[in-house]
């Protein structure tokens, strides 16, 4: 069911269509409230005015319209009337030309000064009613100023047929002027007066009189008759236009009102992805075509996950709001545009041409979002506020000739915040090897490297240092180009992992230790390094544990190395592919120990089979606080019961600190450094070789 509206709320809507429409406001911000209404008004319906406002209410309505018609009729109107009547000088000529000298003059005499009146209050902007009153005076003195000089005719006879024509002017008040009724009914009835005066004294015989009377009266009667009738109908047609207008009206708010939906996000109010992609286009066009610069910068709300999953999605809701009224409040400084492009990451749009003024709003984006303080104490990053990545592109002549590679170019500018460590900016530059182009050619060439056979791996040792043995390695991955040349992992990690081609490349390097190594016993143990996007994606433990059966290899012999960092959140996912992964004996490692902000979480949390501890650390004992961090750092990693591998080991004096500290493992060039599996398969192979020790007979 509609809502039936009040009789004031109609009202005003019809008077909008009608002269008294409020001016627009500059501009709106559409929020939960106001898409609310838009349904609303998507829900109502039309309605029959006539049955809504009173009969004055639409009185005032009609009269308001009928005043513009009429002030719009009544210059040609009695243009047109003053050269018709100017024009039966021709009949005076005829009829009474002994006295058409001067009701030729009087013809002319009238109509311009009627002229010269109307247009001087046209120009004064007078009222509409003295436009009537002044087209009503023109029919009455032009028939008077026209009759007397006409009654002077020496041929009573000719001059009282001729008074005929004085129904003429009766007609024109009330058939060829659009005058109010009450304007036409006086105007007429002075007509038919001075007819009757007249008729009373012209030297006429009585039936005459009778006959001409009566004519008067019957002409007076059925003019006026129709006069009334043509204002009822344009009542009736006003009536008509009304409700036409005003169920137009709805039918377009309703239009707009779906309009707004469709391009609005429902939770913050901001543009939608599909109009921001509108606006996109249009930036994009004046770009190509009229060399007007801009910017997209993505910004994403840090950890938000983590902040719905611990206090609640209606916090979390409120938590957007927060951030898009606050970033709308930003960007209208900068006359831009804002949008939410899912999920909780934002875009904005801005008319810029330098990278300062692209760094600055990027960065004004960042703090606002600071300075918000919304509390998000579960972080493990050591800030307990909510923040937010911003990447940001800028149109430069370099810039490729297809929208899409802005944000592109944006996206990757933001993957690099992420990685950076979050709350930061970063802007696009094509110098970069990880956010320039050169990006894009080594994801290309990820999706082809096991293909082509571009991607390898070598193993570095791990010496037990109790024994002095090496009784495990730790696979590396290697990548090369198409002409030979290396790939630096640190260029092509952070890429196959943002473009999700870590997981096959995982899944290779996987089955590669267990065929190269583990299957024919060559290393007793071998550790792989495990992105949390793998441990995140459904099905990992099951694609390792279909490995493990394809060749033959035993889960105790595999080790994986998960990286402490800020990618490695609290996910249940992880934790639940952890447990798994245990279950199929393999051995969870946490790597780079002490380099990021979850380190003691996940010790709590997991029971990691050996903790290394980032080289960085040792390499910092030169100093007596370095010696003392890293003191303390094996002392709490013993206290959790975990073994310790120390990183880094390059120098006999740092073997001796590690033996010293009774460290149960270590790595390092001192140990040795990494090699392809067949300098392993041979040493394993020597090893394995039966030694018979011959006694003499």
């Amino acid at each position: 069911m509609s809502r039936p509206r009040s009789r004031s709320a109609l009202g005003a809507e019809a008077a909008k269509e009608f002269g008294t429409r409020n001016p627009p406001q500059p501009g709106f911000v559409v929020n939960e409230r106001a898409s609310s209404r838009a349904a609303e008004a998507v829900a109502s319906e039309p309605h029959d005015p006539r049955q809504e406002l009173g009969a004055a209410e639409l009185r005032i309505l009609y009269r308001t319209e009928a005043q513009a018609k009429r002030r719009k009729e009544a210059r040609p109107g009695l243009w047109i009337a003053v050269v018709i009547y100017v024009l039966f000088s021709v009949s005076d000529l005829l009829l009474i030309p002994d006295v058409a000298a001067l009701t030729i003059t009087a013809r002319f005499a009238v109509g311009l000064t009627a002229l010269l009146v109307l247009e001087t209050q046209l120009r004064r902007g007078a009222a509409t009613d003295w436009l009537d009153v002044t087209c009503a005076g023109a029919i009455i003195f032009g028939y008077l100023g026209w009759l007397y000089p006409a009654s002077m005719g020496a041929n009573k006879e000719s001059v009282a047929y001729y008074m005929v024509f004085g129904t003429i002017f009766m007609m024109s008040a009330n058939l060829f002027f659009t005058f109010r009724f009450k304007v036409s009914i006086i105007t007429s009835t002075i007509i038919l007066c001075i007819l009757y005066v007249v008729n009373y004294f012209l030297p006429a015989s009585l039936i005459y009189k009778m006959v001409f009377g009566t004519f008067y009266v019957s002409c007076f009667t059925f003019t006026s008759y129709v006069n009334w009738k043509l204002n009822e109908e344009r009542y009736n047609v006003f009536l008509n236009a009304l409700e036409a207008k005003i169920q137009h009206n709805e039918a377009t708010e309703r239009g707009k009102a779906l309009l707004r939906l469709s391009r609005t996000d429902p939770l913050t109010g901001l543009e939608n992805r599909r109009a921001i992609d509108e606006k996109l286009r249009d930036y994009w066009n004046d770009w190509q075509k009229l060399g007007h610069g801009f910017a997209a910068i993505l910004i994403d709300v840090d950890f938000f996950k983590k902040f719905n999953d611990c206090y609640g999605h209606q916090e979390g809701d409120r938590c957007l709001i927060q951030v898009a009224d606050a970033l709308s409040e930003l960007i209208k400084q900068y006359d831009g545009s804002i949008g939410r492009y899912g999920g909780e990451e934002f875009i904005v749009l801005a008319r810029m041409d330098r990278k300062d003024q692209v760094a600055d709003l990027a960065e004004a984006i960042c703090r606002t979002i600071e300075n918000l303080a919304i509390a998000h104490e579960l972080r493990r990053d050591g800030v307990a506020i909510v923040t937010a990545s911003v990447g940001a592109a800028f149109t430069r002549k370099q810039t490729a000739a297809k929208l899409e590679k802005i944000i592109h170019e944006a996206d990757r500018a933001l993957y690099l915040a992420k990685a950076s460590g979050r709350n930061c900016v970063r802007l696009f530059d094509p110098t970069d090897p990880q956010s320039s182009d050169e990006s894009e050619n080594l994801a290309a060439l990820l999706k082809i490297a096991i293909g082509q056979d571009l991607v390898s791996l070598v193993y570095q040792p791990i010496q037990d240092v109790a024994s002095g043995r090496v009784d495990a390695v730790e696979a590396l991955m290697r990548l090369k180009m198409l002409d030979g040349s290396l790939v630096p992992p640190s260029l092509f990690i952070p890429v196959a992992e943002r473009t999700g081609a870590i997981l096959e490349l995982g899944r290779w390097a996987i089955r590669t230790v267990c065929a190269e190594l583990l299957a024919q016993d060559h290393v007793r143990v071998v550790s792989v390094n495990v992105s949390p996007i793998q441990l995140k994606t459904p099905g990992f433990a099951t694609s390792v544990a279909t490995i493990l059966g394809e060749t033959g290899v035993t889960g105790n012999r595999l080790a994986f190395e998960i990286t402490e960092g800020l990618e490695m959140e609290m996910h249940s996912d992880i934790l639940r592919c952890i447990s798994d992964l245990k279950l199929l004996g393999i051995r969870i490692w946490l790597d780079d120990f002490g380099t990021g902000f979850a380190g003691l979480s996940w010790l709590r949390l997991i029971d990691f089979d050996t903790v290394k501890i980032d080289r960085s650390f040792l390499h910092d004992c030169g100093t007596p606080k370095g010696m003392a961090m890293l003191q303390d750092i094996i002392a709490l990693v013993r206290n959790r019961g975990h073994k310790i591998l120390v990183e880094g080991v390059e120098t006999e004096e740092q073997m001796l600190l590690m033996r010293q500290f009774g460290i149960d493992k270590v790595q390092g060039f001192h140990v040795g450094r990494p090699a392809p599996a067949a300098n392993f398969q041979a040493k394993r192979a020597i090893q394995k070789r039966p030694f018979t020790v011959l006694k003499s007979a």
